[in-house]
């Protein structure tokens, strides 16, 4: 084959990045970014509450524009070869369709209204629900939370459905079904038309809606019906099989090829959460934990056909699935709610009184703006220089960084983060300091647990901006961790998962495995830990635990 393209596409928490990939050697051609526009402004969301919904809008004025933008960039001779599609998402992101598979929200009656529109990964509105699940699966000999560490999240599918059945009766009398965010796109590209044609992926399906081979599908109707009576008959509407990401939904509807400049033979992939992409583009290998650090953390872990786990489950984590991440091994997925979010909240925390600036009656308008923006993006690397050089002390700040619950181990979104031992002298870079413990202590908890229950870490491998953006913070973590850490070397690495996926469901490669051999990028950069670092650390981290189970036990 002389030339072949292919397209990826990564719907992040606050923006859509696209990339048109040489399908042959990986090498990027064209990329392009979209910020959300009205997640932006803070429409539809109330952080005090919990509560974060996307509109659809921002999603298809994202995909357009960006893969226009890599249209455009890279020439008529280019787009003329791309192959194929295919699309990761944030999730659990689901959302209320009609029977045509339209998100409600794109209805003249539900623009406005929340309950209609993506509720985003980070939404913990339904933790009440989540608790009723867990409690509700204890009654059936059938364990139904079994593959996703026996504990079921407010972050996931049937938690969040509950929550707006139970509070919207308008949005549930207009439902027809509930749709996570990477199985719409896929439709809407292909001109879906009927909700039941609309192909799942396992990805999505077994780690967030209990999904499994081992139950046929969903659990029964006889399982939510019990749960409560709204969700009568629900489970019967949603079909029994589901699709790897290696898989084709389609091709490219005559609307979306007009609009994107493409040709109706492109191939569209079925679509999967954005760290198990992310994972296949950093180049997972079995036994190394994939840590994809943006806003949270997911951890991706493979195992190899040969050692397939069988009746063998982890507790704690967020699901182990056959095909979840590559197709035909075991992919176990754990992680943290909250990693750059800690960060960014301490940032915003900091930069609280820059909002005085812009009052300033000794600057310009324009010059307010450009100092405020200068300040805001120099905060955390400067933080981190000055934290870099603290010494280590024993009596230094303490942090749990539960900011947004605690995804794993052991789902609780209730819990809270906190910091202990404050003094007059607890500057701005201790607590830096403190807070990127906390969150490579949580990230060595997962750790602690998957071996714990059997299943051995052999290396780290760190993708996304935080892994690249941040030397303090990743030599932390192989401090904390005591094992190095690569570093992958792409900016764009769950895009180029996508990418690598496109490429295997337009048939240029006939595995996910081979895209990742060819198209891989490696990696740049390796931190290896101190031992004397990480024998500090280590008495650091038994106190974490005191000051969680502190916390936890008395519901702080």
């Amino acid at each position: 084959m002389k030339e072949a393209y292919v397209i990826g596409v990564d719907f992040g928490t606050d923006s859509v990045r696209s990339v048109i990939v040489n399908a042959l050697n990986g090498n990027e051609v064209a990329a392009s970014v979209f910020q959300y526009p009205r997640w932006k402004q803070g429409l539809y969301c109330v952080p005090s509450k919990n509560q974060f919904r996307q509109h659809p809008l921002d999603y298809m004025e994202g995909l357009e524009a960006t893969i226009k933008d890599c249209v455009q960039k890279a020439g008529a001779a280019v787009a003329a070869q791309v192959k194929g599609i295919s699309i990761d998402t944030t999730g659990s992101t689901p959302v209320a369709v009609d029977k045509k598979g339209r998100p409600l929200a794109l209805s003249a009656e539900f623009a406005d209204n929340p309950n209609a529109m993506f509720v985003l990964w980070k939404d913990h509105t339904a933790t009440a629900e989540a608790a009723a699940i867990n409690k509700h699966a204890e009654q059936f000999e059938t364990n139904y939370l079994r593959y996703v560490g026996g504990i079921y999240s407010s972050e996931w599918y049937w938690a969040k459905l509950l929550r707006i059945f139970r509070t919207d009766e308008a949005v549930r009398n207009h439902t027809v079904s509930w749709v996570e965010h990477a199985d719409w796109l896929p439709f809407l590209l292909t001109g879906g038309a009927e909700v039941q044609q609309l192909k799942r992926g396992v990805c999505t399906a077994g780690h967030k809606a209990l999904w499994s081979e081992a139950f046929n599908g969903f659990p029964p109707n006889e399982f939510w019906a019990t749960l409560d009576p709204l969700l009568e008959g629900f489970a019967d509407h949603l079909p029994s099989r589901t699709y790897a990401a290696d898989e084709a939904a389609g091709t490219l509807c005559p609307e979306w090829a007009e609009k994107l400049g493409l040709s109706t033979s492109v191939v569209v992939g079925i679509g999967a959460m954005d760290a198990h992409m992310g994972a296949v583009g950093g180049q997972i290998e079995p036994y190394h934990l994939s840590k994809v650090m943006g806003t949270s953390t997911c951890d991706m872990l493979v195992v190899p056909p040969e050692d397939l786990l069988g009746d063998k489950t982890v507790k704690g984590i967020c699901g182990q699935v056959t095909g979840s991440v590559i197709p035909g091994m075991t992919g176990l997925e754990a992680g943290q709610s909250a990693f750059g979010d800690v960060y960014a909240w301490f940032k915003n925390v900091l930069s609280w009184p820059m909002q005085l600036v812009k009052e300033s009656s000794v600057l310009t308008q324009a010059q307010a703006a450009a100092l405020i923006e200068e300040t805001a993006a120099r905060v955390i690397p400067e933080l981190a220089k000055a934290a870099a050089a603290l010494p280590l002390e024993e009596k230094d700040v303490h942090a749990v960084d539960w900011l947004n619950g605690r995804r794993t181990p052991d789902a609780n979104q209730l819990l809270h983060g906190a910091l202990t031992g404050l003094s007059l002298g607890s500057d701005a870079p201790r607590i830096f300091k403190a807070l990127v413990e906390a969150t490579c202590f949580g990230a060595k908890a997962i750790v602690d647990r998957f071996e714990e229950e059997g299943v051995p870490i052999k290396g780290l491998i760190g993708v996304g901006g935080v892994a690249r953006k941040s030397a303090y913070i990743m030599q932390v973590m192989a401090d904390v961790m005591n094992m190095p850490i690569r570093i992958h070397r792409s900016e764009q690495t769950c895009a180029i998962g996508a990418a690598m996926f496109a490429a295997t469901v337009a048939s240029i490669y006939p595995k996910v495995e081979a895209a990742m051999e060819a198209m891989g990028q490696g990696f740049d950069q390796e931190y290896f830990p101190d031992p004397a670092r990480h024998a500090y650390y280590k008495e650091r981290m038994e106190q974490y635990h005191k000051i969680g189970a502190f916390l936890e036990h008395n519901n702080l």
